[in-house]
């Protein structure tokens, strides 16, 4: 089995108010079942009336961690997907919300792999895999600074709250 096969046939509710970046997820993740909400009052009416194995949720323009709660309280899983909102406070307070992972739209070419990453933690009970963090370290280096973790020790404690995780396995990703 590969490692996008278990992505085919989950419904993936995917939230973003730029028509285009719908377009490319509901391209890259064709597999997929996708419904597409170009704003919050949109994704309501699809979480009210669906089930979802996953959520992608922009930050900006659609009341992102708006969304981020609701879909926590379905016990839905979610992605946080962001350009305009990339940065370390964003990602804590998505960590913080209960985001499976934090995703640059940069990275959007990668995201069939994220989202099967998510739901193999999810399916196998595991709860969260941090795998997402460890890949995308040299990229938020780049953005952030190459010291960023190390300025924001708020991001363990987040992990290790929000996802019970234990610090010994957080500090190699420091």
């Amino acid at each position: 089995m590969g490692e996008l096969d278990m992505l085919e046939g989950k419904r993936i509710l995917v939230v973003d108010d730029e028509q285009d970046i719908l377009e490319t997820l509901e391209e890259l993740l064709d597999m997929c079942l996708i419904d597409k909400a170009p704003n919050y009052e949109t994704a309501m009416k699809f979480l009210k009336k669906n089930p979802y194995d996953l959520a992608i949720l922009d930050i900006m323009g659609v009341r992102g961690y708006d969304l981020l709660e609701e879909t926590r309280k379905r016990g839905i899983p979610a992605v946080m997907l962001t350009a305009h909102a990339l940065s370390p406070d964003n990602l804590i307070k998505s960590v913080k919300g209960g985001a499976q992972a934090y995703l640059p739209k940069d990275k959007i070419s990668e995201i069939p792999s994220y989202v099967a990453e998510v739901l193999r933690s999810v399916e196998t009970g595991k709860g969260t895999s941090l795998g997402w963090l460890k890949k995308l370290t040299p990229f938020f280096e780049k953005k952030f600074g190459s010291e960023w973790k190390e300025k924001r020790r708020d991001l363990l404690d987040a992990l290790e709250q929000t996802f019970e995780v234990k610090r010994e396995d957080l500090e190699p990703l420091m």
